[in-house]
């Protein structure tokens, strides 16, 4: 699993501009399993997005993004494997981690 980062490197004018097209491809990118959560960061500076899969092909559609092809955007990726969850979250635990005591 990622938390992706996303900040922005642009004015939000410019972010704005592209933003019906970034929620298109958030969308896409819901449908096709890759992401399981996302939203703005407080303050506006950018986001955060919750994935799942493989690392590159992760890097892949980043690249795809509005926001990357115009040059809005930066994207760190950590990757980390969830032990524990809340109720109703359990789907999202790396079962092949065990939790810490």
């Amino acid at each position: 699993m990622f938390i992706v980062a996303l900040s922005y490197i642009a004015p939000l004018e410019e972010i704005d501009a592209q933003l019906a097209q970034h929620v298109l491809w958030l969308k896409q990118c819901y449908a096709d399993g890759l992401f399981l959560a996302s939203g703005r960061k407080e303050p506006r500076t950018g986001g955060i997005i919750l994935a799942r899969g493989e690392r590159q092909a992760l890097q892949q559609r980043l690249a795809q993004d509005p926001f990357a092809l115009a040059g809005l955007a930066r994207y760190d990726i950590t990757e980390f494997h969830p032990s524990i969850t809340a109720p109703g979250l359990e789907g999202l635990a790396d079962t092949a981690v065990e939790p810490a005591p």
